[in-house]
């Protein structure tokens, strides 16, 4: 199941580099990591990087697995 996971998720970000907002999960992808930055920007543990980074990985795994 993993192997599956990261084999979509290669497709997924290939996709996303190839057509830039023209690609379907790139405004939801993108809408996550700036949620993840605002949420990550005033905690003391988590910068706005870290919490994009996370945002977006999660807006990404969403999409992958619906």
């Amino acid at each position: 199941m993993s192997d599956d996971l990261i084999q979509d998720a290669k497709v997924e970000i290939t996709g996303m580099a190839k057509q830039g907002m023209a690609h379907p999960s790139t405004k939801p992808v993108l809408t996550g990591a700036a949620i993840g930055a605002l949420v990550g920007w005033p905690l003391p543990l988590v910068s706005p990087l870290a919490g994009a980074v996370l945002g977006a990985g999660f807006m990404l795994y969403k999409r992958l697995r619906r």
